[in-house]
């Protein structure tokens, strides 16, 4: 029985790389980073190639969801925009802790591999009024922040609550983003309270509202927003992170 074992094991990690790699061929497109650039501490602007990105019908606002390791995890990016005629993508990576997309972000350098699945649904503002977008979130949202800002004809403008401006105002003065407000997190979630100060104006102004970020943050913007009496068609929501979870769709 003994000497029998290692050979059940290599079988079955044969029989796990064999499902995995299946996967990764069917659903998956394979990519090279082409190009990274550390923007400000913690982000990291690379772009994605593959001759699979050609003609794909993304549309502002969808997800893509890279596999960076031998595994079957993934992290979800919603690109800045995608190049359909030469097969090239955008994000804006923010290395939020420890973990291997952090750890692909900002130690992954030219040529290096990866899977790409998608595009897929997340935010859709397709068929909805006309007028301004005010996405609300945090750094998880700068990525979202520039794809609607090109398809928005009334114009974007973000509230973000963050760790530190400093760098998120690099981020803004890189990718070109002048509406956006940065606000930095207090202990007690005060800043919270500066953000809701902002929401009737804008509310009053006719603005769609995406909710994204952390989970927490949607709940009270979206409980602040229906004491303001927002109607519900003019609210998106889309939950990035959970505290104490990884690896969120």
């Amino acid at each position: 029985m003994t000497a029998a074992s290692p050979a059940s094991g290599v079988e079955a990690t044969g029989r796990t790389g064999w499902f995995q790699q299946t996967l990764t061929d069917l659903f998956m497109k394979r990519a090279v980073v082409i190009d990274r650039e550390r923007v400000a501490e913690r982000f990291y602007l690379l772009t994605l190639e593959s001759p699979q990105f050609r003609g794909a019908g993304w549309v502002p606002g969808q997800k893509i969801q890279v596999r960076m390791g031998t595994g079957l995890a993934t992290r979800t990016y919603t690109p800045l925009d995608w190049d359909p005629d030469n097969g090239r993508l955008r994000i804006l990576a923010f290395a939020h802790g420890p973990g291997p997309g952090s750890e692909w972000a900002s130690r992954g350098g030219h040529g290096d591999a990866c899977h790409v699945f998608g595009p897929r649904t997340s935010i859709d503002l397709r068929g909805r009024a006309p007028g301004p977008v005010v996405v609300l979130g945090d750094e998880t949202s700068l990525g979202l922040i520039h794809a609607l800002s090109g398809q928005a004809p009334g114009g974007v403008h973000g509230l973000v609550e963050t760790d530190a401006c400093r760098p998120v105002r690099q981020v803004l003065a890189r990718l070109g983003l002048k509406s956006v407000e940065p606000f930095e997190k207090r202990h007690d979630d005060a800043h919270v309270a500066d953000i809701e100060c902002r929401l009737s104006g804008l509310a009053a102004d006719g603005a769609q509202f995406v909710l994204t970020g952390r989970s927490w943050f949607i709940q009270r913007m979206r409980r602040t927003l229906k004491m303001l009496g927002m109607p519900a068609g003019r609210l998106t929501a889309k939950a990035y992170w959970v505290p104490g979870k990884t690896g969120l769709d």
